[in-house]
């Protein structure tokens, strides 16, 4: 039994079809790409992998340095209508726990006490309490 049985198949020519063309390489070799099982895994693992930061407490030090620096900027905005300072914030992550901090230069227009909150000239604000630092610019 074994391989004799088949001597005459082994060097015959492949058969081409009348009906049908031939396929081509290209879309011969989709049929043995990759399959995604698990849509959004990649980008799910991605996500898992992104790393946030907790925010920092503030020493006692640390907020009576920021409450003289907001002090100070309630002076100048009274007095010239709006003050341009480096601010570094708390930005909270909308998708997982933490965030991160961001240093940005920021013209301040007012501070409202009653919310807590720096209000920009774009009209966007910044928590007083997400602020780790604070400088007026004086140029």
């Amino acid at each position: 039994m074994g391989i004799e049985k088949y001597q005459d198949m082994l060097y015959m020519e492949r058969p081409v079809s009348k009906r049908h063309t031939p396929m081509s390489l290209e879309n011969r070799a989709a049929q043995f790409a990759p399959f995604a099982a698990l849509t959004g895994y990649d980008e799910a693992v991605e996500e898992t992998a992104r790393l946030t930061t907790e925010k920092i407490e503030l020493s006692e030090e640390k907020k009576a340095e920021l409450d003289l620096a907001l002090s100070n900027l309630l002076s100048v905005i009274s007095s010239s209508g709006s003050a341009r300072v480096q601010v570094t914030f708390f930005v909270p992550d909308n998708l997982k726990s933490g965030g991160e901090y961001v240093t940005k230069g920021v013209n301040v227009k007012r501070v409202d006490n009653i919310k807590k909150v720096l209000i920009l000239e774009d009209k966007s604000t910044i928590d007083i309490s997400d602020i780790l630092n604070l400088e007026i610019d004086l140029n």
